[in-house]
């Protein structure tokens, strides 16, 4: 009778403690759920991804536009080592010295299922000129060099994107492109036309101007093939994001309407020469452009806000635990669990309501229902409408403090840092006069339950 009175006054000292390491069990459980649904975030936000590729399989890809080229083919004479004279055909390649490009891009919404899939369509001016073509500096003879077979090269990724015969102004005269590259060292996709240039055309700047209906998917980007290379895009689309090797030359102006930005690139500015022979470049290293972004990307926002569940869930059983060694009412683990569940089932519901109406709306249905249900359950754990609401109101802080958290980029680090002291400095507060060691205990009063 006696051991048995001893255990029971070793399990009311510290019955603190073991509740203590059961709630921190439990939350380490609730780990689970949180890992399913990051999962099940990832497996909508590669849906999404999955309908934009068909979407774009079906319109058109990303676009890249290089060029035009000018490419003249060479003979090239190779002794072998029985004296034999073998004769190859090679090209140089020949950039231009002006390239001004000037666009608007129209973009286009297409809905597949529950999925919004931006998409575009642009009218382009290609304008320029060619320098006097110098196959001396390229240590090519002149009998050698065929400029009556040369050719204009323009790269394009997706010719599904065409929508109208491509040509090509050349001085006084019209060429239409053809599909295809006859050699395809720099450009690997793209289309092509002959040029006839005889000795005249050599020697003099040969200008040029493209009309291009195009288009695309995503992202539409330049190659800055020009000796000076000078872009000018506008749009409707108020969420643009500058990409690539080179940003705008000034801070674009983005606005709710819209946006206008403008490139100006020199030759220097990249690692290529305006003309060259048997070498391989890699210009499209040096592409730069327009993504269009989504105005909401509510999987990447949901997603942070899971990545907080288990500070979520440490919190607000911390509180149950503060309330319950306050209040002298035990709640059970399985009670425990059960909230975890409801905080956990919040980002289904976030997830799962984000897909239909944006994803501020979202998250205020999704913490009003979390947060009521959540209140109820108070309600009937401890009896008590006041700390029912005051739990509640806690709850609807926590669930703002993430929010706000989720909406911040840089600052988000600063922010929560900030409100975790606070945080931690109130639980300090309140639990400096806690009797954790049960000094205060009553022999033979260890009655308390544990559960």
């Amino acid at each position: 009778m006696q051991v048995k009175i001893q255990e029971d006054n070793f399990l009311h000292r510290n019955r603190y403690t073991i509740k203590g390491v059961i709630v921190g069990f439990l939350i380490l459980i609730m780990l689970i759920p949180s890992a399913f649904i990051m999962n099940l975030v990832s497996e909508r936000s590669e849906r999404q991804q999955e309908v934009a590729k068909e979407v774009s399989s079906k319109w058109a890809g990303a676009q890249t536009l290089t060029g035009p080229l000018l490419v003249v083919p060479y003979s090239e004479s190779v002794q072998d080592k029985d004296g034999k004279i073998n004769v190859f055909e090679k090209f140089a390649y020949f950039l231009p010295e002006h390239l001004t490009i000037n666009g608007k891009l129209q973009p286009e919404i297409r809905h597949r299922s529950i999925f919004n899939i931006a998409v575009y369509k642009s009218d382009i001016t290609i304008q320029g000129d060619f320098a006097p073509l110098n196959a001396d500096k390229l240590n090519i003879a002149k009998a050698d060099f065929h400029a009556d077979r040369a050719f204009i090269c323009m790269g394009i990724n997706d010719f599904r994107g065409i929508e109208e015969q491509l040509n090509i102004r050349w001085n006084d005269s019209s060429y239409t492109f053809n599909a295809g590259v006859p050699d395809d060292a720099v450009i690997t996709n793209g289309v092509n036309t002959a040029i006839n240039l005889n000795e005249e055309a050599i020697a003099k700047i040969n200008r040029f101007t493209i009309q291009l209906r195009l288009r695309g998917s995503e992202r539409l980007a330049f190659t800055p093939v020009g000796k000076t290379t000078e872009v000018h895009f506008s749009s409707p689309w108020a969420n643009p994001k500058f990409d690539g090797s080179f940003l705008p030359l000034n801070i674009p102006e983005v606005t709710e309407t819209g946006f206008d930005a403008d490139w100006k690139i020199q030759h220097l500015n990249r690692n290529y020469p305006q003309s060259w022979k048997n070498e391989k470049y890699n210009i499209a290293a040096s592409d730069f452009g327009i993504t269009l972004l989504q105005p909401v990307d509510s999987y990447s926002k949901t997603m942070r806000s899971v990545k907080y569940a288990i500070l979520f869930i440490a919190l607000t059983f911390g509180l149950y635990f503060f309330v319950e060694i306050l209040q002298k009412t035990a709640v059970h683990p399985v009670q425990y669990v059960l909230i975890g569940l409801a905080l956990s089932i919040f980002y289904t519901l976030l997830l799962s309501i984000s897909e239909y109406v944006r994803f501020n709306i979202a998250y205020a249905i999704a913490t009003t229902a979390t947060v009521l249900l959540i209140t109820l359950y108070t309600k009937g754990l401890f009896n008590k409408w006041k700390i029912a609401l005051l739990f509640g109101g806690l709850l609807a802080m926590l669930y703002s403090f993430i929010f706000i958290l989720i909406q911040l980029q840089d600052g988000a680090l600063l922010f929560g840092s900030i409100g975790l002291f606070i945080l931690i400095a109130i639980i300090m507060y309140y639990s400096r006069k806690i009797d954790w060691y049960g000094k205060n205990a009553i022999p033979g009063k260890a009655n308390v339950a544990l559960s």
